[in-house]
This record gives structure tokens, sequence and C-alpha cells, in this order.
């Protein structure tokens, strides 16, 4: 019988030692050995982030938590760190990811919710409206930003943004 896989030992030999699953850093945090490399965990753009949804995470890195807020992607972040983690806002996107709603979605389930819906400014979060059944969420992933609005105000913590 194989033996099972220790994922802390894989995660040690990756550089993130403690950590089973990928983080969110901030926007237009470069690739994460780069970021991780470049980082001194110094804490200033966590406290120039204008929403307070960065916070100190494993190693003392920053990382981006929607459970806080939404992201404005303001460029505070950014413009405080002087080590060089951060790449040019005017050459490229935050990053590449956008809202993913899950299975637990109470939508899904047959119960009326739309407050994914209502916090998302960008309007990239549509209903299908149908007389048989409850309305379900869809992201329309050319209009969402990643800002995260929806995930704070989901009450069953279906809607993730990230890797």
């Amino acid at each position: 019988m194989p033996m099972p896989v220790d994922r802390s030992r894989r995660a040690l030999l990756l550089g993130r030692p403690g950590r089973d699953k990928d983080v969110l850093r901030p926007p237009w945090a470069e690739p994460e050995a780069r970021f991780l490399n470049r980082c001194t965990q110094c804490g200033d753009c966590l406290s120039a982030c204008e929403t307070d949804i960065l916070v100190k995470g494993d190693g003392g890195y920053p990382e981006v938590d929607f459970s806080r807020g939404e992201c404005t992607f303001c460029t505070a972040c950014v413009q405080a760190c002087d080590t060089g983690a951060f790449s040019d806002p005017e050459r490229g996107v935050p990053w590449p990811y956008v809202a993913m709603i899950g299975e637990t979605c109470l939508g899904r389930s047959g119960i009326y919710c739309r407050s994914c819906g209502e916090s998302c400014e960008a309007g990239a979060i549509r209903f299908a409206f149908n007389q048989y059944r409850v309305p379900e969420p869809t992201v329309d992933t050319e209009s969402c930003t990643g800002c995260g609005a929806c995930v704070e105000g989901c009450p069953v913590q279906a809607v993730q943004v990230g890797p």
C-alpha cells in the first residue's frame, strides 16, 4: 500500500512551509517566487491599503483577505513598496483572477439570494431568470475585475477570487 503524500514536506521544498494552498497576494505582486524573494515583510503595503484587505499571512508575507472587504485597485500597496515586489500598474493587470461561484451557492440549492450580484459594481454577476426555478448567478469573466466585493457578502462563502 503506497504511503500518503506529506504535503508539508513538498511545501518546504517549494519555499512555502506550512501552506498547502496557494494564497492571493496583493494586486500587481510579482510572480510568487520573485515576490517572496523581494518582499521584506515590512508591512508597508498592509498599512497603505485603503480597504484594509491586506493581512500578514504565513511567514509575515502580505495576503488578500476578501472577508474584510474589496480591492479598489488604488495602487497604494504598490506605491508603498520600495523592494520591487510589485510590477508596474501602468504595464499590466492587477491579477488574472475573477470570481468563481461554488456549488454551495444558495441559488444553486433553490434558495433565492442575489447578494453577490448586488455587491458587484461592475455588473459582472448576472442572474438568468426562469419561471420554473430560482435564478442562479453566472460570472461574466470579461467584465469581472476580481475586486472581491462579491466574496464578503455571500452568506455561505460560495464565492472565491484567487488561485
